[in-house]
């Protein structure tokens, strides 16, 4: 594979990304050398296709994770690398950057402890907030994935994610109250509460899973977390 001409490495990560078994091709794709992955899984953050974009952003999180083991400054690189990308003078909009970096840092001890306050400081108003709504969200989620290892990580910002819950933005509003569940922020009850029948839907990638929702399903998904009960309805998992 370290032979492998790049378009052919790029051809194989995309039929991997767009294959039925996602965890076959993750594993697939961790055997290919970390630092050759790297780029071609950074093209598909732009794909078309959303659930390929988001396969994306969980293979290059969980391959540079994996690098910080054996070569923690490569890594690094990687990880500056979706700084920059978030950066006005890089030129671009950055998308799955936050995601990427959420993933990278909920896998990854070394990582958190390096970069978490770099990832906060984009929902800070005080830091490096991401005006971009889109961009923003993407934060949101890199929160309640970070949760979802280490809660106690992310409890500073609690209040903030809690401010996007009364977002004029569907897709803040999904993604704040699925992440307030991830987080077990109780304060967020009374919040997640009002938004209970909220018709507006948002996808959500969950679980490796790209999931059609409801704002108001994802309010009630996270207050059933919180209350230590079960889900009683229905998400939707695109398949297609």
């Amino acid at each position: 594979m370290d032979q492998l001409p790049i378009r052919q490495l790029k051809r194989k990560v995309q039929d991997l990304l767009r294959g039925a078994d996602f965890d076959e091709a993750l594993a697939k794709i961790h055997t290919f050398p970390p630092r050759r992955a790297v780029n071609p899984l950074f093209s598909f953050l732009y794909d078309k296709d959303s659930r390929v974009r988001w396969r994306a952003v969980t293979a290059l999180g969980a391959v540079t994770a994996a690098l910080a083991d054996s070569d923690t400054e490569s890594a690094r690189v990687v990880f500056r690398r979706l700084m920059w990308n978030l950066n006005d003078e890089s030129g671009g909009i950055g998308w799955g950057s936050p995601e990427v970096m959420g993933e990278i840092v909920a896998r990854h001890p070394r990582m958190r402890s390096e970069y978490l306050s770099i990832l906060l400081s984009y929902l800070r108003p005080d830091g490096n907030f991401l005006e971009h709504e889109g961009l923003q969200q993407g934060v949101l989620w890199a929160v309640g994935r970070i949760a979802q290892a280490d809660p106690e990580a992310v409890h500073s910002v609690t209040g903030l994610v809690e401010a996007h819950l009364s977002s004029k933005n569907p897709g803040l509003r999904g993604t704040a109250a699925w992440a307030c569940g991830c987080m077990a922020d109780r304060h967020a009850a009374g919040r997640l509460e009002a938004i209970t029948d909220d018709p507006a839907g948002v996808e959500l990638w969950i679980d490796q899973q790209l999931c059609t929702l409801t704002v108001g399903e994802a309010a009630t998904q996270a207050l059933a977390k919180l209350s230590g009960t079960r889900f009683a309805g229905s998400v939707k998992s695109r398949t297609d």
